[in-house]
Order: C-alpha cells, then sequence, then structure tokens
C-alpha cells in the first residue's frame, strides 16, 4: 500500500548495515505514515534495535535513505535530526533532579531559561510527575523512571518519537500499565513513533501496524489482526501467537498426507463430547490450566493438537470429537491458502 508523500512520517528506503563484517540490515524499506505507531518486532539478533539506531542517527548505513517528515538525514548525527530517543536503561543523570534531566537537552541547545521551564513543566504535566520534578531518579519507582526518559524525550518536541525496548526493566504488571501510558500520550500527542520489541503481546496490543523482522529483512508489515489472521510466511506465523504445526494437506475438516505445511491455531481447534460435520474422533491427553483459559492436548487420528478452551473443560482420558475451523497452508514458507 502506498502512502501519501504529505502524509509519511519516515521512510526507510534499501537500508544496508554491515556491523563486525556481518550483514546486520539488507535492502530494507519501511514507510510509517504522521501519527501512527510501528512497532518493530522479532527476536534477538534480527536488526530490529540497529535499523532504531539508524533512524535515530546513531549508526549510519552503508546504502539506502533515512527521510525523517520529508528530509532526507541519512548523514546527519542524533542532534540534527527530528527525532528523540528513549533508551532501554534510561540513561538518566543519577545525581540531577528529575527536573533537571528532562531540562538536560534543552539546556544543550541553550534555549531560554524561561523557555525551557515552561516546556519541561509542560511535559511534567504529560507524564504525571509533576509532584517529583525535584526527586532524583534513585527516588521514584522504575515506571516513574520510564516516564521521566519519556517526558525528556518528548521536551525536544520531535517530528518521531523512537522507543528502544523501553518496558524490558518492569515487572510483568508494570509492563502493562506504563504501555497503555505510553499508547495513550502518543495518540492524544498524535507523534510519529516507532517502538522496538521482542515481546509479541506489547507490539500487538499498542501498535497500530508491526513490522516482523527476521535476519534483517522485514518478513511482514501489516496490522496486528492481520498478521495474526493471515500471517504471510511461517515464520510470522510461529512468531505471532501459537501454532499446531504438521506437514501435509487440509481437506475435509483434517490433516491429510500432502507436501505442504499446516499451520492451526489453538482458538480454531474445539473438543466436545457431541460429533458434528467436520468432527473427528479424539480424546484428551493433558488438561494445563492457563489462567482465563485451559490449553487442551488432544489425540486424534495419530496426530497431536492443542485446543484452547474457557468453557465444558474436559478431563484426561476423556473421548469426544475435535473439529478444526481455519487452517493456514503454507509452501515453500509463504501463505498460498487460508483453509
Amino acid at each position: 500500500m502506498s502512502i501519501a508523500k504529505d502524509s509519511v512520517g519516515l521512510e526507510l528506503i534499501g537500508l544496508n548495515k554491515i556491523l563486525g563484517g556481518r550483514t546486520i540490515i539488507e535492502n530494507l524499506d519501511l514507510s510509517v505514515k504522521k501519527g501512527e505507531m510501528v512497532s518493530l518486532l522479532g527476536p534477538s539478533g534480527c536488526g530490529k534495535t540497529t535499523t532504531l539506531r539508524m533512524i535515530a542517527g546513531f549508526l549510519i548505513p552503508e546504502a539506502g535513505k533515512v527521510i525523517l517528515a520529508g528530509k532526507d538525514v541519512t548523514t546527519l548525527g542524533p542532534d540534527k535530526r527530528p527525532s528523540a530517543m528513549v533508551f532501554q536503561n534510561y540513561a538518566l543523570w543519577p545525581h540531577m533532579t528529575v527536573f533537571k534531566n528532562i531540562a538536560y537537552p534543552l539546556k544543550i541547545r541553550k534555549l531560554a531559561k524561561s523557555e525551557i521551564e515552561k516546556r519541561v513543566h509542560d511535559a511534567l504535566g504529560l507524564v504525571n510527575l509533576m509532584h517529583h520534578k525535584d526527586s532524583r531518579p534513585s527516588q521514584i519507582s522504575g515506571g516513574e523512571q520510564q516516564r521521566v526518559a519519556l517526558a525528556r524525550a518528548l521536551v525536544q518536541e520531535p517530528d518521531i518519537l523512537l522507543l528502544d525496548e523501553p518496558l524490558s526493566n518492569l515487572d510483568a504488571k508494570l509492563r502493562v500499565k506504563v504501555r497503555e501510558d505510553i499508547r495513550d500520550l502518543q495518540r492524544r500527542l498524535g507523534i510519529t513513533t516507532v517502538i522496538v520489541t521482542h515481546d509479541q503481546d506489547e507490539a500487538l496490543s499498542i501498535s497500530d501496524r508491526i513490522a516482523v523482522m527476521n535476519d534483517g529483512r522485514i518478513e511482514q508489515f501489516s496490522t496486528p489482526q492481520a498478521l495474526y489472521d493471515e500471517p504471510a510466511t511461517e515464520y510470522v506465523a510461529n512468531f505471532i501467537g501459537s501454532l499446531n504445526r504438521f506437514n501435509g494437506n487440509f481437506a475435509e475438516g483434517r490433516i491429510q498426507i500432502g507436501d505442504n505445511v499446516v499451520g492451526i491455531r489453538p482458538e480454531d481447534v474445539y473438543f466436545s463430547s457431541h460429533q458434528v460435520p467436520g468432527s473427528h474422533a479424539a480424546t484428551v491427553d493433558l488438561v494445563v490450566p492457563r489462567g482465563h483459559f485451559f490449553e487442551v492436548y488432544l489425540s486424534s487420528n495419530d496426530q497431536k493438537i492443542r485446543a484452547f478452551m474457557s468453557a465444558d473443560i474436559p478431563q484426561v482420558g476423556d473421548a469426544g470429537f475435535v473439529r478444526i475451523s481455519k487452517a493456514l497452508i503454507y509452501k515453500d514458507g509463504k501463505l498460498v491458502k487460508v483453509a
């Protein structure tokens, strides 16, 4: 899908990057709309942080272009780009107060004292930290430190906000709260945002679109729902959500002999004591509680398959019938059919 030039917040064209004699990023293209929140998602070593650092100007590509807000900034340093970055470790000065940490990039730019005070107070208000303006980083929580780092980025009034694994240092509950805060703030400000993460739940919950990366390339760039419903490659299908994987074909509701790969989401597998059209005999091997649902392991036609169930949970040893409502068919790693 092409995007009108005046609505593009970020464009990467044919980026290549070599580090340590190894190609980390190869011929990467990406176009992000103004005001959009995009996640770069993938495992460690896939090139997502390297890509973010090229956008920020901390790394210069061997080939390709970085265009921010319509301006080619490929060879410019971080201080010359209309972007601001929140680092994984927050990079706060321990001896400075919250106010002074946020004001620091503005002091470097030699802005007037009155302008600095106004912008810092505005940023503190955005992240609800006015009451901590005189505290030092060691005196506030990890979530509050993360919000200080976010305010320090926002106070620079960037055209694009860059976040490098910003929630990885927080515990699970706080991570959910802070990611909701970031998403709410991003929507209110309408700021173009790129976030790097290896956490699929995080990416799925806050992104307008997600670029799933693999070995320096983008495997698929789409909305969270499209990535989940129709993953374009077997790699994406395995990385996003859970998957039952079989070698063969899918017809008449069952796995058959064939030379394709069949992927089935556990939530598309149904087990009951009653036979319905398209269902086949199955027995329950294992039932694992997962909080708000149960993971049920089944045997059917000498094949093992998992189902996610939240009602009418069976017991180990129960006999019944399994029905598959949807299957993803892959050939040579590419999606060829949704059955």
